[in-house]
């Protein structure tokens, strides 16, 4: 388990990572029945290539052959020399790599008159502290056989034939981006081609961005005032505040100023997390992330575990050392630097109790699609905690009347373990869904989190009890064995309870609009008795839409939507169910819905180039998601744009936003548009 969270967390922190690592393909005809492709690599310095079949290492060197047609593999993939061996503590494991260059070589036998094989090498390669995530070098050949061994002797004196660019080049910016991707009826008709200012010239959605950010500043603050309330953050506001009133005894101004520099401290440390996360992840990067099954699962397996440490199972904590490393420097230092280490010493001692909700935070904030969402997140979750330490440090006054430490901080831990057990079977169902796996469909989801939340209440009563929930004693020192529920958990019970009971009926098909978001589609319902409230798209390819549409002659509404997009479901349930929004939808317009994380492979691998960067799309979420880049200009979901038969805008795109007038209105621009 340690070498599996290792190896992905290092996948992550190097995506920013600039390593100089080529390999340049070209095909060799090394006897009469035989070619051999080879892959000729240059390593820089302090960086290594795995072996093939090394299987301790991230990524082993491989050969994938997508098209292989007239040849037959032999053997598998062999390198020019022998690889270095050594123990990596990062895999905890002895591992082969190759520094500074390797050839990598596949033998194939001809069997047929012709030959076309097509496929990419893909490789791993990591540096003493981090890994690139896993790299692949495309690759095609074609050529012809021999019939007769003394014609195939006369041929064999074939030139070398090298690849320099690795994939062909189609530029991203004219209409034919797509080459074999989509009809050349709609490349001739200009359906791919960019209609951005077009669009913008209708107005933006930047006050949709704006209202996101909102909603994510706000989480943060939530979270951080959540985690004040645990036991490692609470107990230690007291000392805090004692320490700068000692510290400043004599001179009341530079209390004040020490403890706005305290909490400007925290503000920095949790800030600059966040921009950690901002700067490692691109748009489409954060795309990929929200419906890749390896970082689903890898967040659900992580809440998970954050969950069982808040129940109590065991306890995260940082090494010992770092802690009293920074608090011997904070001791020995003055000035402001003395302060911003007893704030990171803060940050360090306290992380068993906000390690788990700062995980969640950026895992929710990190997979929105907003770029600088984890920073903004982690903004408001630093203000959130650094206020009460300040505000108690200039009005000492008011600690007299804020609550006394107790097991009702432990009830906060208990309490968010269980909704952190439920939000990891989100992200297990975001994988489920892209990839088609069929283990966690919507009676399963709903059955899980109505014994989660049941048992919270029953937690919450004093019905279950956990390893950290501490005894109460009466005065004589005899355990109290019947204690009593306060009026607080009642209620928080009550609400617990009748949640649990409002999903019931969604084991039935209800529709349990609250949760919407969260659940699978009703599409994965396989006993639905409530009467269908979702609306059916007409297509979910977008040229046989546009046909479908000019055949109908009506306007195309295009959905731009993702399994794992927690926004769409909100709209699909809040703003599609809406009888007068169905109707225009239904009547007026053909539904075009395309999933950009759909994770289904293309017949064809197809080939672009974008932002000077050649790469493949090899599913049909690669596709559509590639589609609303070039073409719109736009790489967020839930994302609304209507168009005409010729695949011209025909009014603004339209973003989250529950607001059912505005969307009416929208739909209704687009329909009056259409008629000019």
């Amino acid at each position: 388990m340690k070498k599996t969270l290792l190896t992905i967390i290092s996948l992550i922190a190097v995506i920013v990572a600039n390593a100089q690592i080529t390999f340049v393909p070209s095909l060799k005809q090394t006897a009469p029945d035989e070619i051999t492709i080879s892959f000729a690599g240059t390593i820089d310095d302090g960086w290594h290539v795995y072996a093939p079949n090394e299987a301790n290492g991230p990524t082993p060197a491989t050969f994938n052959a997508e098209k292989l047609e007239g040849l037959e593999k032999v053997g598998g993939l062999v390198a020019n020399k022998a690889p270095i061996k050594k123990f990596e503590s990062m895999f905890e494991a002895e591992v082969s790599f190759f520094e500074h260059s390797v050839t990598f070589s596949q033998k194939l036998k001809i069997t047929g008159k012709t030959y076309n094989v097509e496929g990419y090498l893909e490789y791993g390669a990591c540096d003493d502290n981090s890994c690139m995530p896993p790299t692949a070098v495309d690759f095609k050949f074609s050529g012809k056989g021999v019939e007769t061994p003394v014609a195939a002797k006369e041929e064999q004196k074939v030139e070398e034939q090298v690849v320099d660019e690795p994939v062909a080049a189609v530029d991203s910016v004219v209409a034919d981006t797509i080459a074999g991707a989509s009809s050349s009826a709609a490349s001739e008709n200009g359906l791919w081609t960019p209609v951005i200012e077009q669009l913008n010239s209708f107005g933006s959605a930047e006050e949709d961005a704006d209202f996101s950010l909102w909603r994510i500043f706000i989480l943060g603050m939530l979270g951080g005032f959540i985690a004040l309330l645990t036991p490692c953050v609470w107990p230690i506001i007291p000392m805090t505040v004692s320490f700068f009133l000692k510290r400043a005894k004599d001179d009341k101004k530079k209390g004040i100023r020490d403890a706005i520099t305290y909490g400007l401290s925290i503000i920095v440390i949790y800030l600059v997390l966040g921009l950690a996360v901002t700067l490692l992840f691109g748009a489409s990067a954060l795309n990929a992330l929200s419906t890749n099954a390896v970082f689903n699962i890898f967040f659900f397996l992580l809440l998970v575990v954050f969950g069982a440490s808040f129940l109590g199972g065991f306890e995260i904590t940082l090494p010992e050392k770092w802690t009293s490393a920074v608090d011997n420097k904070a001791s020995s230092t003055t000035g402001l630097l003395s302060i911003f280490l007893m704030a990171f010493t803060l940050a360090l001692v306290s992380f068993s109790c906000t390690g788990p909700i700062i995980g969640f935070l950026l895992v929710e904030m990190g997979t929105s699609g907003n770029i600088v969402g984890p920073a903004v997140g982690m903004f408001g979750f630093a203000l959130a905690l650094a206020l009460p330490f300040t505000l108690f440090a200039i009005f000492p006054t008011w600690l007299k009347s804020a609550p006394k430490s107790g097991n009702w901080m432990n009830n906060v831990k208990v309490t968010l373990g269980f909704i952190e057990l439920a939000f990891a079977l989100k992200f297990l169902s975001v994988a489920d869904l892209a990839y088609g796996w069929g283990i966690l469909d919507r009676e399963t989801f709903l059955a899980l989190w109505i014994v989660l939340f049941a048992m919270l209440g029953c937690y919450l009563v004093g019905w279950i009890r956990f390893p950290h929930d501490e005894d109460e004693w009466d005065e004589m020192g005899e355990k109290i064995i019947n204690t009593r529920t306060s009026v607080p958990k009642f209620f928080l019970a009550l609400c617990s309870f009748a949640f649990a009971m409002y999903m019931v009926p969604g084991l039935w098909g209800a529709p349990c609009k609250a949760v919407s978001a969260f659940a699978p589609p009703m599409n994965t319902q396989d006993f639905n008795l409530a009467k269908a409230e979702h609306i059916e798209p007409k297509a979910m390819d977008y040229e046989l839409g546009m046909q479908m549409a000019e055949a109908a002659g009506k306007p195309v509404m295009i959905d731009f939507t993702g399994f794992g997009c927690v926004n769409c479901r909100k709209m699909e349930a809040a703003v599609w169910t809406d009888e007068s929004v169905k109707s225009i939808i239904t009547d007026d317009y053909v539904l075009i819905q395309l999933f950009v994380d759909d994770k289904t492979p293309l017949a064809e691998p197809i080939e672009v180039v974008e932002n000077g960067q050649p790469r493949k799309l090899r599913t049909i979420g690669d596709k559509w998601s590639y589609f609303q880049r070039t073409k719109f200009g736009s790489n967020t979901q839930p994302f609304y744009v209507l168009l005409d038969n010729n695949g011209q805008p025909l009014n603004s795109a339209y973003s989250y936003d529950e607001d059912i007038e505005k969307y009416i209105e929208f739909l209704n621009t687009g329909l009056k548009n259409y008629k000019k």
